[in-house]
């Protein structure tokens, strides 16, 4: 049931052009069988709760990397290393959101909680991962669900974990972004904890690209094929300065901060041209992740 929350975004099939450099049959092949190894193998990293905290989190970052690079994906971070300034306080990590690969790369930096749409959790392979990392699911056709969603993302702020969201709410094509949803910043404001700003861009070469984008009409399958086939991927993460409690006293200038920051980097990084198409229809997209 759609209502006046329900994010939306104007991203559709028309802005994802033909793959511009392909990799052969057989190199799509190969990365297939790769990644779905390395996911079955995932399986097993209910094993590595059995390890001291900072070894557990390196065996789960090094097994989100290597998904990464088997779907032919190479991984750039600018800016600090993690997410958490400060061992054990919580933080808040907000993002824009393009791809089913944001969450391989965003804990290929630093394994952390995410708020995820609830379909995820019955997912085959992935889902019992995900579920079993802490996701707190959030229900986006029931918006009486919210404050209990924001008040489950407090408490495990509280506790000292880092949690992340799409402040958008719903994915964008990559050349387009759209503005950030305040409500579940609320839960950084409860929580007396900072908000630390993400940016990713995915390019090939030095040009922009929409190819990972999951849009429009797009199956998780279509666009998964899509990546399979593209040659010299790489996914920058920049880890942007950490927005202190107290700067901000809603909600809602909490999240003008944290997009604002996220533009200025757009705004004075180096202009890389886009590669695709970049037409946007009108359309209600389902995101993977709200």
């Amino acid at each position: 049931m759609s209502h006046a929350w329900m994010p939306a975004s104007p991203c559709g099939d028309g802005c994802v052009g033909s793959t511009p450099q392909q990799v052969n049959g057989f190199r799509q092949a190969w990365r297939a069988f790769t990644a779905i190894t390395a996911l079955l193998f995932g399986v097993t990293l209910a094993l590595a709760l059995l390890l001291p905290g900072r070894q557990r989190e390196s065996v789960v970052r090094l097994w989100f990397h290597a998904v990464l690079r088997a779907f032919g994906v190479r991984l750039e971070v600018h800016g600090a290393r993690k997410f958490q300034e400060v061992p054990k306080r919580g933080v808040l990590v907000a993002s824009n959101h393009v791809s089913w690969l944001d969450e391989l790369a965003i804990d290929s930096v630093q394994p952390i909680k995410l708020v995820a749409k609830k379909d995820i959790k019955s997912w085959p392979v992935l889902g019992p991962i995900i579920t079993a990392a802490g996701t707190v699911y959030l229900d986006r056709e029931k918006l009486r669900e919210l404050p209990r969603t924001v008040d489950e993302l407090a408490t495990t702020l509280r506790n000292g974990s880092a949690v992340g969201i799409h402040a958008e709410g719903t994915t964008w094509c990559g050349l387009a972004s759209g503005h950030y949803k305040p409500a579940l910043f609320q839960a950084a404001l409860d929580a007396g904890v900072p908000v630390r700003p993400i940016v990713l861009r995915y390019r090939i070469g030095d040009h922009r690209t929409t190819q990972p984008a999951f849009i429009g009409t797009d199956t998780l399958v279509d666009s998964i094929r899509r990546v399979l086939k593209v040659r010299d991927l790489v996914v920058e993460v920049h880890v942007l300065d950490e927005i202190a409690p107290g700067r901000a006293g809603t909600r809602r200038e909490l999240a003008k901060l944290a997009e604002e920051q996220s533009n200025r980097l757009t705004s004075t990084e180096l202009e890389i041209a886009p590669s695709t198409g970049d037409t946007h229809r009108a359309r209600t997209i389902t995101p993977l992740v709200a």
